[in-house]
């Protein structure tokens, strides 16, 4: 009795477990769904706000690299100053001096290097460097370089940014890293809600006309909202990401995800034009739409995870983020959108229209036929666009982001260079060894001839007066803890070949005096360092993009040729995008051309995806002409709601930001987009018809059998080998197959062969040699051995056949 209970138990869990169904879970609960996702938007709203946001790239660098741990040292010793350049219009000299003064009293402000730092300016005209003057002062018009107590990101700084607003009035023009970091936070806060704003109204034109109702892009907007305030809630537990990530990873996830909310409520209208009620409807759809959602969301997330393996480490961030964003994404629309279809059905259903869209038949069928020239123009298309996208001129550092064209930091920029030429800062961290090699080390600095100035205790001390004789609180700021800082003022950009070019020499020489433990920090080091980290993770990411996405390909199809076939249109697509720029003269920041890479192979794979899906399931019931044009007609209705929304988005980034490098960013994606739409629907069928006879087969089956058959052919031919041995006569040559039968065979026939040499020519016996009985009764002990060996054989099977049969009765016992 308790076995059959228990029996009968186990039944009834049986049952039960495979009673579960997760649509039917989800509809049978999507009200208690609905309040858990209500209540996590709304902490994840109250926690947005506290996220933090990191302007500085140069944070972002690995902790091997020179300039960074230039940094770590600087801000241990000394603190991690901002720096910035003022320029006062209409000012004489003695009215620059004042207002010098009134700067250099605020609390957030450590120094102002300016004229009166190493002239009087009351001295009489004899004692006045006027080559020095010129370089602060010319034409009522004076510049001064400016260090602050706090970093260039530091809200302090910003503070005190605006309090020398107020002292200069409208006379004042301002550049420098904590200005182009202060211009760059109130730029990005003002214009993400206007491009959020504009996105939002753009996407929801487009589903209008690609949809059938009024009221439907309101249910894949609330849905997408909920999975966008999730992730940006969410982004608290990362603790700090950067001003890239925060600025487009919004929109991005709208226009990336929005197509797994299209596929849900497609599948669901097509459930119900079948007759069936809405809840067996709906989760049908569910189960239909979860395979297309789960491979169309994975290309994605891999196409994002992969930047989490830049060494230059914005890219972790960036991947993080957006990859959390899909699957944020993917889980509210699995989980929340039933919940929703079932509460906003009635008004889809009485604010439904017409479908705007064309009928498409008659472009299918032109695409079908230039498909030979599409073939012909990509293969002579792909090298030029390959190599010209190699020959881009990039921008690496803050300098690309910040100061870029359009803002009033690039403009004021142009003016104060117009007038007193360029100033580049670096600071040279050395150690405090030696008072005399510091002064040498200065004086060779100043020879430079692009040289500004270059500001040590070691030069602003007269020989021979004691570093005791000035206040602690100058000589701490040039000498500290075993250290001393040194500042030097470049003619140049922060970023530029010139640039470049003076750091490396001036790096050259301290490392003459200071061979150990000395760091040249600033912009322009800085900015080496990210271009050579940067150009090294472009390779790597590339590879790791293309082989995880054609892995995820390859596990969906269970093909090795059709990830070929679909990632070609992508990878040219990314080409062309990507060789654009080198043909109309822009400079691309390297940034953005490394993450572009990999969202569009990410982010648009999905289209060929969906034309080779489309393509296989109408090769079913129709030839291969017919199968193409109805797989066009099938796919360039999603493909362009898809590649539409992604297209406006980043064009809507792109024109409205002002910020260079997010700017580049939206305009790369939304060309891209466009791009990979053309590529796929023109590329695609031409592409499927050609290697048709590979795709209706099964190349893992293939395989399979291809290995079969070769195991079935060495197995014959063995066999063949033994009956060939088996039945051959000795012939003074060894056997292939060295068994036990086929040696017995084998003395057997020499023996044979020695009782043969008995005979004479006539038949007749021959007298018997010593050598030869020796010989014959050496073949008779071997045919002696093997029959012992053989019949060991025989006992050794007959025991394990024994203790079988012994053990199977025990056990029906």
């Amino acid at each position: 009795m308790k076995l059959k209970f228990l029996h009968k138990r186990k039944e009834e869990k049986q049952t039960e477990k495979e009673a579960f169904s997760l649509p039917k879970f989800i509809i049978e609960r999507s009200r208690a769904i609905e309040i858990v996702f209500l209540v996590l938007v709304l902490i994840s709203a109250l926690m947005a706000p506290f996220v933090e946001i990191n302007y500085d790239l140069t944070e972002y660098l690995p902790s091997t690299v020179q300039s960074k741990q230039g940094l770590d040292l600087m801000e241990e010793k000394f603190g991690y100053p901002g720096t910035g350049r003022i320029m006062i219009d209409d000012v004489s000299l003695y009215e620059a001096k004042a207002y010098k003064d009134k700067i250099e009293a605020l609390d957030g402000v450590d120094q102002v290097m300016w004229l009166d730092t190493s002239t009087s300016v009351y001295a009489a005209d004899a004692f006045i460097n006027f080559n020095s003057v010129d370089e602060y002062y010319k034409d009522n018009t004076a510049v001064m370089d400016i260090v602050f107590v706090n970093g260039d990101t530091d809200k302090r700084t910003s503070q005190t940014i605006d309090e020398i607003k107020d002292i200069l009035g409208n006379k004042g023009h301002y550049v420098g890293m904590a200005v182009q970091n202060k211009s760059l936070q109130e730029n990005v806060s003002s214009e993400m809600k206007l491009i959020m704003t504009l996105a939002v109204v753009v996407i929801f034109l487009i589903l209008t006309v690609t949809t059938n109702s009024w009221f439907e892009p309101v249910l894949y907007l609330t849905v997408m909202g909920v999975a966008i305030v999730l992730n940006k809630g969410t982004n608290l537990f990362i603790g700090r990401i950067s001003f890239l990530t925060n600025s487009v990873s919004a929109v991005l996830q709208l226009a990336c995800s929005m197509d797994y909310s299209i596929f849900l409520s497609h599948a669901f209208a097509r459930e119900k034009a079948k007759g069936l009620d809405q809840m067996t409807a709906l989760s049908n759809a569910i189960n239909e739409a979860l395979n297309s959602i789960f491979a169309s969301s994975l290309t994605t997330i891999v196409g994002f995870i992969v930047l989490c393996f830049m060494k230059f480490n914005i890219g972790f961030d960036m991947g993080l983020v957006l990859a959390k964003g899909i699957v944020l994404s993917l889980l509210t629309v699995v989980f929340f959108m039933p919940a929703m279809i079932l509460r906003m059905t009635p008004m889809i259903e009485k604010t439904s229209h017409r479908s705007f869209l064309p009928s498409f038949d008659k472009l299918s069928h032109g695409i079908y036929n230039c498909r030979r020239l599409v073939l012909i123009l990509i293969a002579v298309l792909v090298i030029p666009a390959y190599t010209a996208q190699s020959m881009n001129d990039f921008l690496y550092g803050n300098d690309a982001v910040g100061a870029s064209e359009g803002t009033t930091v690039y403009e004021d920029d142009e003016l104060i260079t117009a007038k007193f030429g360029r100033s580049n800062m670096m600071m040279a961290i050395v150690p405090d060894t030696s008072f005399i090699k510091e002064k040498q080390f200065t004086d060779e600095l100043e020879d430079l001839p692009y040289m500004k100035s270059v500001t040590s205790l070691s030069g602003q001390l007269p020989e021979g007066v004691p570093e005791d004789f000035l206040p602690y609180s100058i000589t701490s700021q040039l000498h500290k803890k075993d250290y001393a800082r040194i500042l030097i003022y470049v003619k140049s950009k922060g970023e530029s070949k010139l640039a470049y070019q003076c750091s490396d020499e001036i790096q050259a020489i301290m490392k003459k005096y200071y061979p150990e433990n000395s760091y040249l920090v600033g912009t322009t080091p800085s900015t080496q360092d990210i271009q050579t980290t940067i150009t090294k993770d472009y390779s790597r990411v590339n590879v790791m993009s293309l082989i995880g996405v054609f892995v995820v390909v390859m596990w969906s199809f269970k093909s090795l040729i059709i990830p070929l076939l679909i990632m070609i249109p992508i990878e040219v697509a990314i080409f062309v995008n990507m060789a654009v720029p080198y043909i109309v003269g822009d400079t691309m920041i390297f940034i953005g051309y490394i993450i572009v890479s990999c969202i569009q192979l990410g982010a648009t794979v999905d289209y060929a995806i969906l034309t080779t899906n489309n393509y296989l399931e109408c090769r079913k019931t129709m030839d291969k002409k017919e199968a193409a044009i109805g797989t066009l007609n099938l796919s360039i209705p999603a493909i362009l709601t898809s590649g539409s929304i992604l297209t406006c988005a980043g064009y809507i980034v792109y024109k409205v930001s002002s910020v260079a490098a997010i700017g580049d960013l939206g305009h790369l994606i939304g060309r891209g987009a466009l791009i990979s739409m053309l590529f796929v629907c023109s590329l695609m069928p031409a592409f499927l018809v050609l290697f048709d006879h590979i795709l209706m087969q099964n190349e893992f089956e293939r395989i399979h059998l291809f290995f079969k058959k070769r195991r079935e052919r060495r197995h014959a031919r063995m066999k063949r080998a033994a009956r060939r041995v088996a039945g051959a006569v000795w012939k003074g040559k060894k056997p292939l197959v060295d068994s036990v039968t086929s040696k017995r065979k084998q003395f057997e026939a020499e023996t044979k062969a020695l009782e043969d040499t008995e005979m004479t020519e006539t038949g007749g016996p021959q007298e018997k040699t010593d050598s030869d009985a020796e010989a014959r009764e050496k073949h008779r002990r071997k045919l002696r051995l093997l029959g012992k060996v053989r019949e060991q054989r025989k006992d050794r099977k007959r025991k394990m056949t024994e203790k079988r049969e012994a053990g199977s009765h025990e056990e029906d016992h």
